[in-house]
């Protein structure tokens, strides 16, 4: 059942594809997220992102990244501290020529989640210590995540879910205003342990913005 539906959402994903060009602005980002159980309260997170700049292909950004989480109470309220990998493909001005940044990070975080019924609430608290080539920054960021279940009284097996986030970005030298990401989407929890969602994703930048269609996958085992 899980690789049945995961085999449709990810057909559907790139049937939409059909008729953006490597010029379209709109892109997606393809992403997988795992959080393993780990004796005494402990958890093991990891995830990859493949970012393209268009629909299909071209991509902007590769993103790595693992933590090791410790639960504080039911599950509910989590810290935890980890490690990214993040490789960016940046177009050079107004031209087709890439160039290639590395970017190694240190994070640490706190989440907290609450559930009322057919409503699930979390709330994220980053902080990032961020080496982009030979630039050190700091970054502080807040995501609040919001999840509706449609078609079960609550976020259990086999229920279609409405999800939304936002998350501001904030600097801690130079503009102080990062982005802001604006998400919405449709989910499938197949199992109590594995979900999928397919979304819009918004991002405002100090200049300008993009959008992006969102293709994720949950797994915790």
């Amino acid at each position: 059942m899980r690789k049945y539906v995961l085999s449709l959402v990810v057909a559907l994903f790139f049937s939409s594809s059909i008729g953006f060009t490597q010029s379209s602005d709109f892109g997606n980002w393809l992403m997988y997220f795992g959080n393993k159980k780990l004796p005494k309260n402990f958890n093991l997170h990891h995830e990859v992102q493949y970012r393209n700049y268009n629909v299909a292909g071209d991509l902007e950004q590769l993103l790595l990244r693992a933590g090791l989480g410790y639960n504080l109470a039911e599950n509910n309220n989590n810290l935890l501290i980890g490690y990214g990998y993040i490789l960016s493909q940046n177009y050079l001005g107004a031209s087709d020529e890439k160039v290639d940044v590395s970017e190694h990070r240190i994070y640490q975080q706190f989440v907290s989640k609450q559930s009322f019924g057919r409503f699930s609430f979390m709330h994220r608290y980053r902080i990032e210590e961020r080496w982009v080539e030979r630039d050190f920054r700091v970054r502080f960021r807040y995501m609040l995540n919001a999840k509706f279940a449609l078609t079960k009284p609550s976020l259990i097996a086999k229920t279609l879910y409405l999800v939304a986030y936002d998350e501001l970005f904030i600097n801690t030298s130079g503009n102080k205003f990062d982005r802001n990401r604006l998400y919405g989407g449709l989910g499938y929890k197949v199992t109590d342990s594995f979900s999928v969602e397919l979304g819009y994703l918004n991002q405002y930048f100090n200049v300008g913005g993009r959008d992006q269609l969102n293709l994720g996958v949950f797994w915790k085992y």
